[in-house]
């Protein structure tokens, strides 16, 4: 398996900040001393309660999920599919916000495990750039996926989050051209968040296959990490995704089961027996040539 060789970008040093950048980089250093992929799981703050976020992000780790994703919930998001936006209006509707997201995140940080939150530009920009970097590193937080900002408009964040010891992760996706995939990868730390599709989130029956193309194209001009989302759902779709990517990420898949789930321990549960699947999945993965 073609794994990246560390976690710095070939345009910077890697940092080693406590809490904060250099953690994720340890992350899948880690699991590649394993020879395997990290798995990354997601959920959105607030989801399916305040404190049943916190419990079910905590049986993720336990069951093998290496990096955690919050999401912060927004009103108008651009990426979402339905299964994602019906967590997200639940939590809304029960006022999560910011605050609420990085006492999450802080919660969840205990464990020892790298926490990052996913969230778009406008409520980063709403609540103060240098603030909300400096809070997010003050709870533990270890990076931000920004999956609708652009290097070209990032310049602050950027700067706010080298300040902080926070990683920036940016997405790169199938129609983004190679001028624009080194573009991206050079303003980015910790990973790349590789969009395996060109639609929304949401689980799926099959993982696009042009995500190994992208995973390797991203190699050709960077050194970081590459991690695959969008539409892991089972742990054949973990071992597929790992034979060739460096990280996995399942997202949907964890929230669908929390929606269908009948009282909150019964979710905790069925997100504990998901994250031991996909776990297993990235273990399991076939290298390929």
């Amino acid at each position: 398996m073609s794994r990246a060789s560390s976690g710095s970008n070939t345009t910077g040093a890697q940092r080693t900040q406590p809490g904060g950048a250099g953690v994720i980089a340890a992350a899948f250093a880690r699991a590649r001393a394993e020879d395997r992929a990290a798995l990354i799981g997601y959920l959105p703050a607030g989801f399916p309660s305040a404190t049943g976020c916190v419990r079910a992000l905590r049986a993720m780790v336990e069951a093998g999920v290496d990096i955690v994703e919050i999401g912060l919930p927004y009103s108008d998001p651009l990426m979402d599919g339905p299964t994602i936006q019906a967590a997200v209006d639940q939590a809304l509707a029960a006022g999560t916000g910011t605050r609420e997201v990085l006492a999450t995140v802080g919660e969840v940080a205990r464990c020892g495990v790298p926490v990052l939150v996913m969230t778009y530009w406008n409520p980063v920009e709403r609540y103060g750039v240098e603030r909300f970097a400096i809070e997010l590193a003050g709870v533990g937080g270890a990076g931000v996926i920004t999956p609708d900002l652009t290097p070209e408009e990032g310049g602050p964040w950027l700067a706010a989050c080298s300040h902080a010891g926070l990683d920036p992760v940016l997405l790169v996706a199938p129609s983004s051209t190679d001028a624009r995939l080194a573009r991206i990868t050079a303003v980015c730390r910790g990973f790349v968040y590789a969009a395996s599709t060109m639609g929304v989130t949401g689980a799926r029956a099959t993982v696009s296959a042009v995500a190994p193309g992208l995973v390797a194209r991203v190699r050709e001009v960077s050194d970081l990490p590459v991690a695959v989302g969008l539409g892991v759902s089972s742990g054949g779709q973990a071992a597929e995704v790992a034979s060739y990517a460096d990280g996995v990420i399942s997202g949907s898949a964890f929230v669908r089961v929390l929606l269908e789930a009948p009282d909150g321990d019964s979710g905790v549960q069925a997100v504990a027996d998901l994250a031991a699947e996909l776990a297993a999945g990235v273990r399991r993965a076939d290298p390929r040539a």
